[in-house]
């Protein structure tokens, strides 16, 4: 089986992004993003096209921090949903043919398609349509699933002793396709090696990477430091000093990759 449209469309259709990121141990992938993302944007006012945008997670800070947000999803629930948010204006739109003049926005965002787009060709095409979309010196900036995370989150889940687990997430690790048993996600995870050559082929020279969750995401008592505001803000702090890290990259549960359209 492959990352295909309708399988991700499936799995979305259940309703289950709108909450992922407000709440649990999501939040540490919501807080690092949202913490990467204001300090690489352009100042606001300046228009942001928010692509995957999902239910509108991230275009509802971004428009109240002063930002003028579209939001472009696949899916028709997420649209709805997004729509209803103050100041995001959200319609449907594939990744990989924006329906966007060329240069219209000052920063794109790709939270979420390149790890559902399974085959090479399709991410650099997503990422060659954020080139086009963005206007010269703009910002552009993905979010990747790194390669070990299946195996890292179920054996934090307690499931890896489960056979069909177990072999979904090492067939995640050798191949890159997680088609997870169970609730239907399917997605392509990256070798952090990866994502420079497909920003490149995309006609993006140079990137800047940052791990989002470090290893942070691993411990057993995360909720405890995110639900304490004085810990949480260490807790950030302490990613942020090594979020760039070579080394670590590749533990983070998702990888930021930063570019600039070349002017």
């Amino acid at each position: 089986m492959a990352v295909t449209r309708e399988r991700v469309l499936a799995y979305y259709a259940q309703g289950k992004e709108d909450t992922r990121l407000r709440g649990g141990r999501g939040r540490l992938e919501f807080w690092r993003t949202q913490d990467v993302l204001r300090r690489v944007l352009p100042a606001p006012p300046a228009r942001v096209l928010d692509v995957g945008g999902g239910t509108g997670v991230h275009a509802e800070w971004l428009t109240a921090d002063g930002y003028e947000v579209e939001l472009l999803d696949p899916v028709p629930l997420h649209v709805e949903l997004a729509s209803r948010l103050p100041g995001v204006t959200a319609r449907e739109g594939d990744a990989r043919e924006l329906p966007v003049e060329d240069g219209c926005a000052d920063a794109v965002l790709l939270l979420g398609p390149l790890y559902h787009l399974g085959e090479r060709a399709d991410r650099v095409r997503a990422l060659a349509e954020a080139r086009r979309a963005v206007r010269p010196g703009g910002v552009v900036a993905a979010a990747t699933i790194n390669r070990y995370a299946a195996v890292h989150d179920t054996v934090l889940q307690g499931v890896y002793a489960e056979e069909p687990d177990r072999r979904a997430a090492r067939t995640a690790l050798e191949t890159g396709v997680m088609l997870a048993p169970g609730h239907g996600f399917a997605a392509y995870f990256h070798d952090p090696g990866e994502v420079p050559g497909e920003f490149a082929d995309a006609g993006f020279p140079e990137v800047e990477r940052y791990g989002v969750e470090g290893a942070f995401w691993l411990y057993g008592d995360l909720g405890d430091w995110l639900d304490d505001a004085e810990r949480r803000a260490l807790l950030l702090d302490a990613q942020r000093a090594m979020e760039s890290a070579p080394s670590l990259l590749g533990v983070s549960g998702h990888l930021l990759t930063v570019a600039r359209r070349p002017a």
